[in-house]
């Protein structure tokens, strides 16, 4: 890595992570049976990729600083065994890489096989107790798969398809090596999540990464059911402890020592004088008491394994709270009005953390998330799995698009039962039928043919469906195919800089076409859609 670009291409591979880990983190979650059934990994390994990668884009473009950046990020951010495991390792490849980047000679695949046995080896010191038919062993044979493909003379791109494909074989082998996985009758969690990263890495070097290719544990098309009850007695320590631990790396063995007496589950990461500690353990105020002894322990997390934080500075929480990501100034006035919290979308990707503090906020017991757009699903369902940490009640309604979400909150009743209300308000979103109208940015083969860049493009259901040159002419066409299929009620939302007689003239338009169908209008302020279209 020694110019501009290629932090470009850098942080378009934290991203691809980003998006994969996204789409498989239910999968995972569900695959989490060791060493304790909390059904949290694949959430841990989202936020963990999530917060390097956002940390990375706000580091600017000079490559050190970047990947120095995303490092820290992924240590700050780990989470749970895996998080922190995977952490080690993108510290010693990420790190290792740019070094060996450096060189005259550029990365050469000797030295980007020797980097990933090395982080293979670092995540073993960092576990307190290793056990093999986890992640430590996908790791592990991935890294001497890399290694034997680079002394055969591969290239860069054989090596990462050599490791990732012998990270899924050794995979499917975990059941054979722990009997916890063998008993649930699924493969290691953390493993998994580490073959989404390697697969990932792979497409992204081959150019493949737009496909959004999402290959499913084992051929199987569905969310594995472990035959283990999740949450279920483990017969282990009660609390999670976590804490960041700034402290000389002198201090570190003593406190491994130490915490390795206290409990289970132990993970230290970290280097430079920061540290994540992660330890299962009945004692919290000394494991909390180790780390004062090594240096200074902060952001402390404790969670006890019945599924609630621990009782420390949490408020009483009563009613039901909704929130919502709005795409626009328009728009985010308009849910708020109706009484949602609001977390800002549309072009500024949303975090995680945009989510979870939006459910806090609501200061409810139970909350309904509507996350308005396909890419944000996947980040409100990791806040609402932390959120549920904290005790809060909280169901993911997947609205891909704002009109959806307007719909869903039309029908919201806090004062009917909360799982009644989710599937009034799913029923109201999934029913309603929706399109847009934008322009083309580039020359490009759409599902309608091709466009020019400047063309107005009719979308129907999230699909490119009509190619013309006048914005009202095709908002009427779009609005009319939505109504083929029946409907009442036209709902019409102006974005930025859309035209001042664009929706009143489809309204018109529609009402000649169609008397009787009912239309609203509001002024959304979204960017990139002139015009959204729905029909209910």
């Amino acid at each position: 890595m020694t110019d501009a670009p290629s932090v470009a291409a850098f942080c378009t591979w934290a991203d691809a992570c980003v998006e994969a880990l996204g789409a498989a983190r239910e999968e995972i979650d569900a695959l989490n049976v060791f060493p304790v059934p909390d059904s949290d990994t694949g959430t841990n390994l989202y936020l963990t990729f999530e917060a390097a990668a956002a940390t990375a884009r706000d580091a600017g473009d000079e490559p050190s600083r970047v990947t120095a950046a995303f490092v820290d990020g992924a240590l700050r951010a780990a989470r749970g065994n895996s998080g922190g495991i995977v952490s080690q390792l993108l510290r010693v490849t990420v790190t290792g890489a740019l070094r060996a980047a450096s060189d005259e000679a550029g990365l050469a695949p000797r030295a980007l096989a020797s980097v990933l046995a090395e982080a293979a080896r670092a995540a073993y010191v960092a576990v307190g107790i290793p056990v093999e038919g986890t992640i430590l062993t996908v790791a592990r044979v991935a890294a001497d798969a890399a290694v034997a493909a680079a002394d055969s003379g591969a290239t860069n791109a054989e090596v990462l398809s050599a490791a990732a494909d012998a990270a899924r074989s050794a995979l499917a082998r975990t059941p054979q090596q722990l009997a916890a996985l063998r008993r649930a009758g699924v493969v290691d969690a953390g493993g998994r999540g580490l073959c989404v990263v390697l697969d990932t890495t792979v497409r992204v070097l081959t150019g493949r990464w737009q496909e959004r290719v999402r290959e499913p544990l084992l051929g199987s098309h569905s969310i594995p059911q472990p035959l283990l009850e999740p949450g279920g007695d483990v017969g282990g320590p009660a609390y999670e402890v976590m804490y960041l631990l700034d402290a000389h790396d002198d201090a570190v063995p003593a406190l491994r020592q130490r915490l390795a007496e206290l409990g289970d589950s132990l993970v230290v990461v970290g280097g430079d004088g920061l540290w994540n500690v992660h330890v299962h353990s009945d004692n919290v105020g000394a494991a909390l008491e180790a780390g004062v002894a090594a240096g200074r322990p902060h952001s402390i997390r404790v969670t006890h394994f019945d599924g609630s934080r621990s009782p420390t500075g949490q408020a009483s929480r009563a009613g039901r709270g909704v929130v919502v990501s709005a795409a626009g100034a328009g728009l985010h006035k308009l849910f708020g009005a109706a009484g949602a919290q609001v977390v800002s979308g549309g072009q500024r990707r949303s975090a995680t953390a945009d989510f979870l503090d939006a459910i806090r906020a609501t200061g409810a017991a139970e909350v309904v998330v509507l996350p308005n757009d396909a890419d944000a699903i996947p980040v409100a369902e990791a806040a609402a799995q932390q959120a549920r940490g904290d005790g809060v009640r909280v169901a993911v309604i997947p609205t891909r698009v704002q009109v959806q979400g307007l719909a869903a909150l039309a029908v919201h009743e806090p004062g009917r039962g909360f799982d009644d209300d989710v599937v009034a308000m799913t029923t109201a979103a999934g029913q309603t039928r929706h399109g847009a109208i934008t322009r083309a940015d580039r020359d490009a083969m759409t599902s309608a043919g091709p466009c020019r860049a400047g063309d107005v493009l009719g979308v129907l259901h999230g699909d490119f469906a009509l190619v013309g040159d006048d914005l009202a002419e095709v908002a009427v066409q779009v609005a009319l195919r939505l109504l083929d299929g029946g409907g009442e009620l036209l709902t019409l939302v102006t974005g930025e800089g859309a035209p001042y007689d664009l929706a009143h003239g489809v309204a018109e338009a529609v009402q000649r076409a169609r008397p009787g169908i009912d239309t609203v209008v509001y002024g959304g302020g979204q960017s990139r859609y002139p015009l959204l279209v729905a029909v209910e």
